[in-house]
């Protein structure tokens, strides 16, 4: 997926795009009695998505966000422990040390 310098970090999944969050906007309109009786018109909105992780970590923060109790992993072992190694906990952990803040996780290895 190409990016500019300017575009915030972040993930190859194409959900994570403003073209996808603009497709699925189109679907849900196409999908409901709402928007096909034209009565309302669903809106997405992914106030995120223009964000470093470094930025959505500060912003957590800021609302008082409990992140001992959040997971980015996509693969944690059975107790529910973050791997430390997938894509997403890799970026979590690049997030938190970007923002000056350790991540309050405990992973299986980082």
């Amino acid at each position: 997926m190409p990016s500019s310098r300017d575009d915030p970090p972040r993930s190859g999944y194409p959900d994570c795009r403003p073209e996808y969050m603009e497709a699925f906007a189109t679907m849900a309109n196409l999908a409901t009695r709402a928007g096909v009786e034209g009565t309302s018109k669903i809106t997405l909105h992914s106030p995120l998505m223009t964000l470093s992780k470094a930025d959505i970590v500060r912003e957590g923060l800021r609302l008082g966000v409990d992140y001992s109790l959040t997971s980015s992993c996509y693969d944690p072992d059975e107790q529910g422990q973050a791997c430390g190694k997938c894509e997403t906990c890799l970026l979590r952990l690049k997030g938190f040390a970007e923002a000056g803040v350790k991540d309050p996780v405990q992973y299986q290895s980082a």
